[in-house]
């Protein structure tokens, strides 16, 4: 099992902690993740990784779109599918469950999209945030609904 290391940040929508492997950066935690046990588990601190510098850019808008390493050991089967879809999503622009159970092939499977984009282990990263309820309402996000609102503002999209 390769190393897991840990590294925190602070942005604009709390802490963020950063679960980083020899592979990529294979977890983004929100503070209702347990930031802190996540950060025991790991088997050392991280130096500031790549993933760190990147999402800095971003909150300051100096970057629009992420190219790193992804890691996505803590995501399997149609999640990993929907997630390889998801990241393909362009800053500034939106897509709905539904159509992206039509992307991974799967029309009837908007539930377990929405699961997949709930258990997001990278998310801003991967950007579950960029994706809306068919009727164009918000929906749900692990971060809170506060932290997508100011995720989709940056990127100038009006929900």
């Amino acid at each position: 099992m390769d190393t897991l290391q840990f590294h925190q940040i602070d942005s604009p929508i709390g802490r963020l902690g950063l679960v980083v492997t020899p592979k990529g950066l294979a977890k983004v935690l929100f503070e209702c993740d347990d930031i802190d046990a996540e950060r025991d588990r790991a088997d050392r601190p991280a130096e500031v990784p790549l993933a760190a510098q990147q999402l800095t850019e971003y909150f300051a808008g100096h970057r629009t779109s992420f190219t790193l390493p992804l890691d996505f050991r803590f995501a399997s089967g149609f999640r990993t599918e929907v997630l390889r879809e998801l990241a393909r999503v362009p800053f500034g622009a939106t897509t709905t469950y539904k159509q992206l159970a039509e992307q991974v092939g799967n029309p009837n499977a908007v539930r377990a999209v929405g699961g997949a984009c709930a258990h997001n282990p990278l998310p801003i990263v991967v950007p579950c945030h960029r994706v809306l309820r068919a009727d164009g309402g918000l929906g749900g996000y692990r971060g809170g609904t506060d932290a997508k609102r100011y995720l989709l503002d940056k990127e100038g999209i009006d929900v």
